[in-house]
C-alpha cells in the first residue's frame, strides 16, 4: 500500500510538472479595427420628404453627424463620431417633429437607431469588433430614411378610413 501511494505521488508530480506551452495572446487587431469600406451607402429621401426634412433642424443635425460617421477610418474617429451622434439623436428625440413625421413608425425606427448607436459605443469601449455593429447602425438609419419616404408616398387618408358614418 505504501509503495502504491509513493508511486501515485511520483506520477502526479511528474504529470504536474509537465512543461506547459506558453500561450501567447495575440490580439487580432485586424478583427478589432474598424473597416470603413464595408459600410452601406446612405438611402435617398424623395423630393417631397426632402422638402419637409429641410426645415427639420434636429434631423439635419443627425444627418450631418451620420456624414461624419461615413468619414471615420479608424476606431478613434468612430468613437468621436458615435458620441456626437448620440447627442444629436437625443436632441432629435426631445425636439419637435414635423406633423407628418410625428408618428410611431418614425419614432420606433429612431429607437432602433438609438439601440445600435449604443451597441457600437459598447463595442468600442469593450475592444470588440466595431465593423458589424456600425453596419447595423447605418442600416437602421437607412430604415428611418426609407420610412420617411413611405409616409410621403402613402396616399391613404386616415380620416376617411377611420370615419364611421
Amino acid at each position: 500500500m505504501r509503495k502504491l501511494l509513493v508511486l501515485m505521488m511520483i506520477t502526479s508530480y511528474l504529470l504536474g510538472c509537465k512543461k506547459t506551452e506558453t500561450v501567447t495572446e495575440t490580439a487580432q487587431n485586424d478583427d478589432l479595427e474598424f473597416n470603413y469600406q464595408k459600410m452601406p451607402s446612405k438611402a435617398t429621401i424623395n423630393l417631397n420628404a426632402a422638402a419637409i426634412v429641410e426645415n427639420w433642424g434636429e434631423f439635419n443635425a443627425l444627418n450631418s453627424s451620420i456624414d461624419v460617421l461615413y468619414k471615420a477610418t479608424n476606431n478613434e474617429d468612430l468613437a468621436l463620431a458615435i458620441d456626437d451622434l448620440i447627442e444629436k439623436e437625443k436632441n432629435l428625440e426631445k425636439g419637435k417633429y414635423p406633423e407628418l413625421f410625428d408618428s410611431f413608425q418614425v419614432k420606433s425606427r429612431q429607437q432602433v437607431l438609438r439601440t445600435y448607436m449604443y451597441k457600437v459605443k459598447a463595442s468600442i469601449l469593450e475592444n470588440q469588433p466595431t465593423t458589424e455593429p456600425t453596419v447595423q447602425l447605418l442600416e437602421a438609419y437607412n430604415a428611418l430614411r426609407k420610412q420617411l419616404n413611405v409616409i410621403m408616398n402613402s396616399q391613404l387618408d386616415k380620416k376617411i378610413i377611420l370615419d364611421e358614418i
